[in-house]
């Protein structure tokens, strides 16, 4: 046996938890350490035989369960963590939130098609809330133009660059819809993605393996995937966030609209909404018979865009 191969072999894997540990790196991290022989194994497979604070912290990250299995101190420690990481390897202070449903609420959503003028406040207000990348320019919300008589978003231009409003158009957006029978949710191989009691359908970025089905699965275009690891300045990162919802992703996950999870359980409307200069945008509670969504929804011309698929999206368009 060469002994100096297997004194050396733990420094293969040296600096692996300096990067974000998949559970593929690891298992090949481990079968390289095996292969060769390490005793390093100990430490684990993803990084660094350095005990230091981040090593740990990184490990125990790692073997966390799933969001939806977790206790509220599993939820609570896993938390903390990721508070501390972030100070660790960004510097950064950041406040981040495991908030659970607020009982009796279910959110819809409604969109004005006539109020709409293009201007995409809403889009710039969704980069900068929900820590969107800014070297891809990841949006989640798509406005389109169209013209008049045409309520199918893929039959305008989603990626118009002029002033707007133009004469004779009119302007639809397009977003996560938070469908009550999601594709998307059945198409998930590990269950990382699911529809809260709120109505909210979020990911589980941690248990997220990056096939992209969901993405497939989706008739909304309402998915993003992460082919690099995202870029947002420091001085421009929200640190008011949400384990499901704005926290930080990585390279190979997928990432969607949450409502603005972590303002919308604190009661807030999320930051497109609340960004609108036109009042287009209608958010809510449908279970309140007095909330604004409940009027639009019993009083104007409502419809949802490809219905005829039974996803039951919340999120609903309307004219005056």
């Amino acid at each position: 046996m060469d002994h100096g191969k297997k004194k050396n072999a733990p420094l293969r894997t040296a600096g692996l938890l300096a990067n974000k540990c998949t559970r593929r790196s690891f298992l090949k991290g481990v079968s390289i350490a095996a292969a060769a022989g390490s005793a390093g194994l100990v430490t684990g497979g993803c990084g660094s035989v350095a005990s230091s604070e981040e090593a740990k912290l990184k490990w125990q990250e790692f073997f966390k369960k799933n969001y939806r299995l977790m206790t509220q101190e599993e939820k609570n420690a896993t938390v903390e963590r990721l508070e501390r990481l972030a100070k660790l390897q960004r510097g950064l202070d950041i406040q981040m939130s495991n908030q659970a449903p607020i009982n009796n609420v279910l959110y819809g959503y409604a969109f004005n098609v006539t109020r709409c003028k293009g201007y995409m406040d809403c889009v710039a207000a969704c980069v900068k809330e929900n820590n969107l990348d800014r070297r891809t320019k990841t949006q989640y919300i798509r406005i389109f133009e169209l013209d008049p008589g045409k309520l199918d978003p893929t039959s305008g231009d989603g990626k118009y660059f002029h002033e707007v409003p133009v004469q004779d158009k009119f302007y639809m957006g397009v977003q996560c819809f938070h469908c009550e029978n999601a594709p998307c949710i059945r198409a998930c191989p590990t269950k990382a993605t699911w529809r809260e009691p709120d109505g909210i359908v979020v990911v589980d970025y941690d248990w997220c393996i990056g096939c992209r089905y969901c993405l497939a699965a989706c008739p909304y275009w309402g998915r993003r995937f992460n082919w690099g690891n995202p870029v947002v300045p420091k001085e421009e990162i929200n640190t008011k966030q949400h384990y499901l919802g704005n926290r930080m992703r990585w390279k190979g996950v997928m990432e969607k609209c949450t409502f603005c999870i972590q303002r919308t359980r604190q009661g807030k409307l999320p930051a497109c909404a609340d960004a609108c200069p036109t009042g287009s945008r209608v958010f809510g509670n449908l279970l309140d018979p007095d909330s604004e969504i409940r009027f639009v929804l019993q009083n104007k011309k409502v419809f949802r865009f490809k219905e005829d698929l039974n996803t039951d999206p919340k999120f609903w368009y309307f004219m005056d």
